[in-house]
């Protein structure tokens, strides 16, 4: 940690506050263990990272590996605004321990698009303008992305069930179902 002079608003003046700023990435514990060099697949991809074993793969991937698509939303794998896919499963990075994840295909909303081009579930996100505040988007495509390679043809029920474990706290969820329809088509 370090200590430094930052701007802050206060009663509509700006005021030269202390804080102190972490020189480490975010939620890594790094008294637990020696960290050690890890090889992922990561979007096709051998990723080399020196980390401990229990660092969350969300951390790593944002923090070591700057692939910024998924988000932190809950912490605790509930609201999927994390979701990768390891190996082809909707798996929430934000409670996946990286030791986990080494020798397994995780793929992130980065891997998705090919040589300039969106995949499908992408593209028809965008056409029926299923987003608001695009928080939760990348976990959103990410688990239509596993639902449709699993089941092509899915019912209005089984996308209900399938994107369950994802929040839409902009409450889109009719725009998504639309979505996943459309992508269905293409």
């Amino acid at each position: 940690m370090t200590q430094k002079w930052i701007g802050a608003r206060f009663n509509n003046t700006v005021q030269l506050v202390s804080a102190v700023i972490p020189t480490r990435p975010f939620f890594v514990n790094y008294n637990t263990q020696t960290p050690r060099v890890m090889v992922l697949n990561v979007n096709g991809e051998s990723r080399e990272v020196t980390v401990d074993a229990d660092v969350p793969l969300l951390t790593v991937l944002r923090d070591y590996l700057h692939l910024t698509g998924s988000k932190y939303g809950c912490g605790e794998g509930a609201c999927g605004a994390c979701t990768v896919l390891v190996n082809g499963s909707p798996t929430p990075s934000c409670i996946t321990q990286v030791g986990n994840a080494t020798n397994k295909e995780i793929i992130t909303i980065e891997g998705l698009e090919k040589n300039g081009k969106l995949h499908a579930v992408q593209e028809a996100f965008l056409t029926t303008d299923a987003f608001q505040c695009s928080y939760c988007a990348s976990g959103m495509i990410m688990s239509a992305v596993a639902l449709l390679n699993k089941n092509p043809q899915p019912t209005e029920d089984a996308i209900v069930k399938a994107m369950n474990r994802n929040i839409c706290r902009c409450g889109t969820y009719p725009f998504i179902l639309k979505a996943i329809q459309l992508a269905a088509k293409l």
